[in-house]
């Protein structure tokens, strides 16, 4: 595993990127090429920087306001042996994973047959937002998502039911 990742930007406590504050990692790299994305800077897989990934532990680790770690985009799942490594530091913390993809679940289920690093970072995230921002589904009045198209997926519980289980953070 890469001790880099290719990143576009860190916030470092965010609101809008999943509950409570959080620190955003924006990966750099995206083949979705949605219209209307917000965020097309990081859809250049040259574009960005490189960012050691025990640099971004150590910051989240001094911050303790932060509830959670957000992995959003470009998509995370790109650079997923990097993003492993990523989510491998903060597994034992208190802080909770949430994963913004382009990618829906069930096409990560698949991909992951052939991709054990991809097999194993879906087994410790705990929440995932999935597939393509859709501009015709867009809905601001949506909670950390774009489009209704798109799931939280509580990925804990989804393993443990063998079904997709959502979220939307209202209880």
């Amino acid at each position: 595993m890469s001790d880099y990742i290719r990143i576009a930007n860190v916030i470092d406590d965010s609101i809008v990127d999943g509950p409570g504050i959080r620190m955003t990692i924006f990966f750099q790299g995206c083949a979705h090429n949605c219209e209307g994305c917000f965020n097309k800077e990081t859809w250049d897989f040259n574009g960005g920087h490189l960012c050691d990934i025990e640099k971004i532990y150590d910051a989240a680790m001094k911050n303790p306001l932060l509830q959670g770690i957000t992995l959003s985009g470009g998509d995370p799942i790109y650079q997923v042996s990097g993003a492993l490594k990523l989510v491998n530091l903060f597994k034992n913390t208190y802080l909770d994973i949430m994963v913004y993809t382009g990618f829906t679940y069930e096409e990560l289920l698949e991909m992951s047959k052939n991709n054990e690093d991809l097999q194993a970072f879906l087994q410790k995230i705990d929440y995932l937002v999935d597939g393509k921002f859709d501009i015709n589904k867009k809905d601001i009045g949506l909670k950390f998502r774009g489009s209704s198209n798109q799931r939280i997926i509580d990925i804990k519980k989804t393993i443990l039911n063998n079904k997709i289980i959502t979220t939307n953070f209202d209880d």
